[in-house]
C-alpha cells in the first residue's frame, strides 16, 4: 500500500542506507517548510558483510536488497525528483558496490547517491541544525555503523567537517566480536579511537562551540540507557559513560545485556559505541553532549527542501569556487548559456535519457571549467579535472562530481572514449552527450570579447551524427579563426568515432 495517498500533497522522502541500518523519512513540503509525516527503519547490518577484501557478501547484498523493495512499495507514489537516496560508509568502502546497485535497479527505481565522508558530515550537521537554536555554535558527533561524523560550525555554516573510519558495527567486528565485555575489550577498542582521533585535537581546539550534540542510533541508545540507570535529564557526560562502561563489564556478554531502554537489536553493537563516544568526549573535552533527533536523513529532507528554493547547497558551492580560483565569471555565464542552448536543441534529437540533472551538471561544469588556469594555463583542463575530483564540494555527491571532473578533463585535446568513467547514476550516453556540447559550448565563446557568439542550429541524426548550421551563408568565412578550430574539432570527433559537419 503506497504511504501516501493524497494526491494533491507534495511529499518528499529521504534513505539512508547505512551500515547498521536502512532509514527512511517522509515529509511534506509547505510554505518552505518541512512536516514530518513518517520514519522507518530496518535492521539491515550492511557493514557486517564486508569481508577482509572489503567485497560485500550475498547475504548482506540481499539483505539490502529486501529492505529496498519494502521501501520501494511505500514510495509507489513518489516521482523521483521527490525522493534522495544516499549511502554511507559501507557502501563507499565496498569494491563491489556497483553489484548491489545494479541489482537493485529492477526493485528500486530511485537513484542511489554514494557520498563522501565529508558531505555525510555536512548533511548531519544540516539536520541537527534546522531542528537546533540557530545562534548557537555547536559541535556534532555522528556514530553509524562504519564511520563516525565530527562537524563543528556556527548556524548553518559548518566549519570543520571531518570522517573517521570507526563505527558501532565495524569496532564489534574487531573488538567485541566474541561478544565478550570486559575491560581489556573496552581498553583496546578506546585505544584505537584516540588514535583515530589524535590528528583532528588541534584543528578542533582552534574551534570553540557552546553546545554539543549526539546524533543517530548510538547516541539515542545511550541516552536511553542512561535515562533507565536513573539520569534523567537526558544528558550524557563522560563520567557517567565511564560508569557506563563499567556496569557493561558486569555483564558476561553483550547478549546478556539487560538494560532498560536497550533493544535486542541494539545490544549486539552497543558497546563499541559507548566506547567510540567515551573517546571523542574525552579527547575533544567535552564536559556534556545533549541528544538530537535530527541526523543524515533530515538533513537530507532539508537539502532537498532548500533545492526547492532559489538557491541551493550546490550553487553556493559553485560560488565558491569561482571566487577561490578567480575565475571568469561573464565567461563562465556565457558558457553555460549556449551549453544549455545546445542540449534543449538536442534532448529531442537524442535516445539518452536528458533530465534536470544532466542540465545542472552541465551548467556547474561550464562555470568552472577554467578553475585549473589558477595552477596555470597549460594543460588547465587537466588541472580544473584534478581540483574539481579532489576538492571538498559540499551538496555533491560523489558520482555528480566526478562526471563534473570528466566533463571539464575533455573539454578540449583529445577525447579518450576508454578512460570515461562507469558511473551508476550516469550512462556513458549521458557522459558523451555533455561531453560534445561542452566542447562546442566553449569554442563558440572562444573569441571572449563583446561580439556575438554565432547562431548556430544543432541537428542529431543517429546519436552520433552531428550538424552545426550557422544562421548565414558565411558564418565561418566571417570567423576565420573559430573555422580553423571547429575543423580542428572535426578531426578530434573523428579520432573518438563521431561525426561534426558544418554548414
Amino acid at each position: 500500500m503506497p504511504l501516501i495517498d493524497n494526491k494533491h500533497s507534495r511529499c518528499i522522502a529521504a534513505i539512508d542506507l547505512g551500515s547498521n541500518s536502512f532509514h527512511m523519512v517522509v515529509a511534506r513540503v509547505f510554505d518552505q517548510h518541512l512536516q514530518l509525516v513518517s520514519r522507518h527503519k530496518q535492521k539491515v547490518r550492511l557493514g557486517d558483510g564486508l569481508d577482509e577484501r572489503n567485497f560485500l557478501s550475498e547475504s548482506a547484498i540481499e539483505r539490502g536488497l529486501e529492505c529496498l523493495k519494502v521501501f520501494a512499495e511505500r514510495l509507489a507514489d513518489f516521482e523521483l525528483d521527490d525522493v534522495r537516496v544516499v549511502a554511507t560508509h559501507t557502501l563507499r568502502k565496498a569494491k563491489n558496490t556497483k553489484d548491489f546497485l545494479e541489482q537493485a535497479k529492477p526493485w528500486f527505481p530511485f537513484p542511489i547517491e554514494i557520498i563522501s565522508g565529508q558531505e555525510e558530515a555536512r548533511i548531519i550537521y544540516n539536520g541537527v541544525e534546522h531542528t537546533q537554536a540557530a545562534s548557537e555554535s555547536k559541535l556534532v558527533i555522528d556514530i553509524g555503523g562504519g564511520s563516525t561524523e565530527l562537524v563543528a560550525g556556527q548556524g548553518f555554516t559548518p566549519q570543520i567537517m571531518r570522517s573517521l573510519p570507526m563505527g558501532c558495527v565495524s569496532f564489534t567486528q574487531r573488538f567485541f566480536a566474541d561478544g565478550g565485555l570486559t575491560s581489556q575489550h573496552f581498553s583496546d577498542a578506546y585505544v584505537s579511537a584516540t588514535r583515530l582521533l589524535m590528528p583532528l585535537i588541534e584543528e578542533y581546539k582552534q574551534i570553540s562551540w557552546e553546545v554539543a550534540f549526539g546524533s543517530s542510533g548510538t547516541a539515542k541508545s545511550i541516552k536511553e540507557v542512561l535515562i533507565g540507570l536513573g539520569f534523567t535529564d537526558g544528558l550524557i557526560t563522560p563520567q557517567r559513560l565511564s560508569y557506563l562502561k563499567n556496569h557493561l563489564c558486569e555483564f558476561p556478554s553483550s547478549k546478556g545485556l539487560d538494560l532498560s531502554g536497550l533493544s535486542d537489536e541494539r545490544k549486539p553493537v552497543f558497546a563499541a559505541g559507548v566506547t567510540i563516544l567515551s573517546a571523542a568526549m574525552d579527547m575533544l573535552n567535552i564536559n556534556e553532549l545533549h541528544f538530537s533527533d535530527s541526523a543524515l536523513r533530515e538533513g537530507v529532507l532539508y537539502d532537498m527542501e532548500d533545492r526547492f528554493k532559489a538557491i541551493d547547497v550546490r550553487t553556493r558551492t559553485a560560488e565558491t569556487l569561482v571566487s577561490r580560483y578567480h575565475v571568469d565569471v561573464v565567461h563562465g555565464q556565457k558558457v553555460k548559456a549556449l551549453a544549455l542552448s545546445l542540449l534543449k536543441q538536442a534532448q529531442p534529437q537524442v535516445s539518452t535519457a536528458v533530465n534536470n540533472e544532466l542540465y545542472d551538471l552541465i551548467g556547474w561544469a561550464a562555470l568552472l571549467h577554467e578553475v585549473g588556469q589558477s595552477i596555470a594555463f597549460q594543460g588547465y583542463h587537466r588541472h580544473s579535472a584534478y581540483l574539481l575530483k579532489h576538492t571538498t564540494m559540499p551538496g555533491f555527491n560523489t558520482e555528480q562530481q566526478r562526471q563534473i571532473s570528466t566533463l571539464v578533463r575533455y573539454q578540449r585535446k583529445a577525447i579518450k572514449l576508454s578512460d570515461l568513467p562507469d558511473l551508476s547514476l550516469f550512462n556513458t550516453g549521458q557522459i558523451a552527450l555533455l561531453i560534445r556540447i561542452l566542447r562546442i559550448a566553449i569554442l563558440l565563446n572562444r573569441q571572449r570579447n563583446q561580439s556575438p557568439i554565432p547562431n548556430v542550429k544543432l541537428t542529431i541524426e543517429q546519436d552520433e551524427n552531428w550538424c552545426l548550421e550557422g544562421d548565414t551563408i558565411d558564418w565561418l568565412a566571417e570567423n576565420q579563426l573559430l573555422d580553423y578550430e571547429l575543423k580542428e574539432e572535426q578531426r578530434r570527433w573523428q579520432d573518438a568515432g563521431w561525426s561534426l559537419k558544418l554548414e
